[in-house]
């Protein structure tokens, strides 16, 4: 679980990776407005999970998926708005974020059940 508790700060990550539980939003969701692959920054600010990690995450239609090769489950949704809402598990471990991504970047936060930190986005295609 080593190379887990690397992860997981991301697991964030990505995204990615917030303090909230994922939420489910009624605002509309964004359709191609946020659409493409972003870089995803995760910094831990609270806890012993890995100081800082970079991750690839794409979204399609507003949706959050994986953008790498990691075996990382990703649930999220971007609202019209730009805010963001995902959770992220690998293996039994589960993180959640929220933020909001405007124009080509974002900031949030991110939580699992040991830490918590913040991520920032930036568009890369």
């Amino acid at each position: 679980m080593a190379y887990l508790r690397n992860f997981i700060p991301l697991s964030a990550g990505a995204l990615v990776a917030a303090s909230v539980a994922l939420a489910t939003t009624t605002a509309s969701f964004a359709a191609p407005r946020y659409d493409g692959l972003w870089s995803v920054s995760i910094v831990t600010e609270k806890g012993d999970c890995i100081a800082s990690y970079r991750y690839p995450m794409r979204i399609a239609r507003g949706v959050l998926a994986n953008g790498g090769d990691m075996a990382i489950d990703v649930s999220g949704r971007v609202a019209a708005n730009g805010a963001v809402y995902v959770t992220l598990r690998h293996g039994d471990t589960r993180a959640a974020g929220s933020g909001r991504l405007i124009a080509n970047g974002g900031r949030g936060s991110w939580k699992t059940s040991s830490c918590s930190g913040s991520w920032t986005a930036e568009r890369r295609s």
